[in-house]
């Protein structure tokens, strides 16, 4: 047998490998920091051979609430990707049994979503006669750092920003922005249309595409963790947030989603914005319709669970939906999607994966359309009767 890690996002620290049921891993950290809980290997030459992964460091992770419940994702083909139901998390170690059918598979924390597929969908998108693709600067290792920016600046079109993967490990959240723009670009969509009629969006797919690459969980290469980073971006380690702060304040923003996922709540839900400073009666009230627009659009979201007020302390306005909350005075909503499953709406052959990701962020059209062109109150039918 043999473990390998040494890929796009491959992260994993090999303790023992002789015994196939008593194979023993470690978590490893981000590069520069001491986040771990990601993990993304290939395990070659034990096809039908029965294995029992222990993670040694579950415990010490950066959310431990995260194990219990979850289940490991695999895959042969690194296109499909399925739960493992014989994961379980017990005397703080995570441990994983399964008899894999080939001789290649690969186990990772949660579906991946490479940097290859990162570029290609930049690629795709920029074929649309309603998008430009451009270049914000560069990430600390010296990768690109773009926005996709679909129409154009005109009279009564309002600015847009949609930011995901401030969290490198949170895969999930570049799969929802694939979803959003899929759809976004489809030229049959009622929705799609009249959204680009009101607004040019700007929209990150993948704010941190060093630590995507380097398999970190939380951290950029810097060892920054960029959704700390908001209040004052240090152009040298967080140039990532330097760059997409000075292009919002030049181009403005009317709404603004961070997408993110959440490794302990089995949910879909909203971090909102009541404990931001200067927060508006107006502003409540706009976000609580956008909230009620977007359950109507989708059963996957829900608002009983979520965070506790005054989870952030005094890092709140550090936070990227916070902070331009503060700064325009508009909605801004951070999104968290599961790692697990959803629990309102499980599926136990892929939990929450890439796929569902997609679907809810095609479902944002409809909230986004609805805040930007709120529909006209209904007008009472009048029904004549021929007496003939």
């Amino acid at each position: 047998m043999k473990i390998s890690a040494c890929f796009d996002s491959g992260a994993i620290e090999v303790v023992r490998l002789d015994d196939p049921q008593d194979i023993h891993l470690r978590l490893r950290k981000d590069n520069a920091a001491d986040f771990h809980q990601w993990f993304h290997f290939r395990l070659s030459g034990a096809a039908g051979t029965p294995l029992r992964m222990v993670f040694d460091n579950a415990a010490d992770a950066a959310y431990p609430d995260g194990w219990p419940g979850y289940r490991c994702v695999a895959s042969y083909d690194r296109r499909h990707w399925f739960r493992i139901p014989t994961t379980r998390y017990e005397d703080g170690t995570l441990i994983v049994e399964h008899t894999p059918e080939r001789d290649s598979i690969y186990y990772a924390y949660f579906e991946p979503y490479s940097h290859e597929r990162h570029l290609e969908l930049l690629g795709r998108v920029e074929q649309s006669p309603h998008v430009r693709v451009r270049n914000l600067g560069s990430t600390v290792d010296g990768r690109d750092l773009d926005v996709v920016v679909v129409g154009r600046p005109a009279p009564g079109r309002v600015p847009v920003w949609i930011i995901a993967r401030q969290h490198p490990g949170e895969t999930m959240a570049e799969w929802f922005v694939e979803g959003l723009l899929e759809r976004l670009l489809e030229r049959a969509d009622p929705v799609a249309r009249r959204v680009r009629e009101h607004a040019v969006l700007y929209i990150v797919p993948n704010m941190n595409p060093d630590g995507a690459v380097r398999g970190n969980l939380r951290t950029n290469a810097a060892g920054r963790n960029l959704n700390r980073e908001w209040r004052a971006p240090d152009p040298a380690a967080s140039p990532e947030v330097f760059a997409v702060r000075a292009e919002m304040e030049r181009t403005g923003c009317a709404l603004f989603l961070d997408i993110h996922g959440d490794e302990a709540l089995p949910y879909v839900f909203f971090s909102t914005a009541e404990e931001v400073p200067g927060f508006s009666a107006a502003m409540a009230a706009q976000q609580a319709r956008f909230v009620e627009a977007f359950a109507a659009a989708s059963p996957d979201f829900q608002t009983l669970e979520g965070y506790r007020p005054g989870r952030f302390g005094d890092e709140l306005l550090s936070l990227a939906s916070k902070w331009v909350a503060h700064r325009f005075g508009c909605v801004s909503l951070t999104l968290e999607m599961p790692f697990k499953d959803n629990a309102l709406l499980p599926d136990g052959e892929v939990g929450w994966d890439g796929a569902r990701s997609k679907r809810l962020g095609a479902a944002m059209l409809g909230p986004i359309l609805h805040h930007l062109a709120p529909p006209a109150p209904a007008r009472p039918v009048v029904v004549s009767v021929d007496p003939g």
